[in-house]
């Protein structure tokens, strides 16, 4: 069954796919206010300029308009919009709603690993840096920039860096079961295994460090997400930042 969807501003959004957690009723919601960047926000215009200037420090692929910006749609979408901008934190439930609906994102295993990967300090929930950092590797990353990103998803599991056997396996088996029968799935899913780390595994140590997959996807950049979408695709983000920056570029 595809999951509903909501004609909001011209543009279909989805409310999230069948076994995504979430509020029953709130999707929608959420996403009109991500969409009305002109919603009105009891905003502290000090404290409001204090956190651009502070994520514009480290973040810089975003001019300090454009980080505004996402201060005040992040703000739209958190569940207590009324505390503190900097205490202000997003759940995973609207986070997947927003990959999902805005960023065309559809696998449930990988959204989780999405936002576990925006979650820097793993305390389960997405900050205002978090979410402009993450979003400056969605929308204007560099190369090595995706490319970290995409190694950080895939060896989510492991303490070690390395992506496992074992990791692969259920990546492979996440991505492929709709197309494989029952009975050949995890035959088939052995197979590619041993394919990609033959691929993948220069070393022959059995897993994937980081240097190995660094490799592989400069020698082949289709490899970039070979266990699965973890970045939205262009067209995509460019719908986002139309919608996202629209009232810059309106004053231009």
């Amino acid at each position: 069954m595809l999951p509903s969807s909501h004609s909001v501003l011209g543009m279909t959004l989805s409310t999230g796919t069948n076994s995504s957690p979430g509020r029953p009723g709130v999707e929608l919601r959420y996403l009109r206010s991500l969409l009305c960047v002109e919603a009105t926000f009891n905003m502290d215009p000090k404290a409001l300029g204090k956190l651009v200037e502070s994520i514009s420090k480290t973040v810089k692929s975003f001019k300090k308009s454009e980080v505004e910006s996402l201060i005040i749609l992040f703000h739209s979408l958190v569940e207590k919009p009324d505390v503190r901008l900097d205490n202000a934190r997003l759940d995973r439930s609207t986070f997947r709603m927003v990959l999902h609906g805005l960023f065309g994102m559809t696998d449930d295993k990988l959204m989780n690993r999405v936002f576990f990967a925006f979650d820097k300090d793993s305390d389960n929930c997405i900050s205002v840096s978090e979410w402009v950092k993450g979003l400056s590797v969605f929308l204007r990353g560099t190369f090595e920039e995706k490319l970290k990103f995409c190694f950080e998803v895939y060896y989510l599991n492991g303490d070690d860096g390395y992506i496992s056997r074992e990791e692969i396996f259920d990546m492979l088996k996440n991505s492929l079961h709709q197309q494989l029968s029952e009975e050949e799935t995890d035959e088939g899913i052995k197979e590619l295994v041993e394919i990609t780390l033959k691929k993948m595994d220069y070393d022959n140590d059995g897993k994937i460090s980081f240097a190995d997959f660094e490799k592989a996807v400069k020698e082949e950049r289709l490899l970039l997400e070979v266990f699965g979408q973890c970045l939205p695709e262009a067209k995509n983000c460019l719908d986002f930042e139309t919608l996202a920056f629209k009232h810059i570029l309106n004053s231009v």
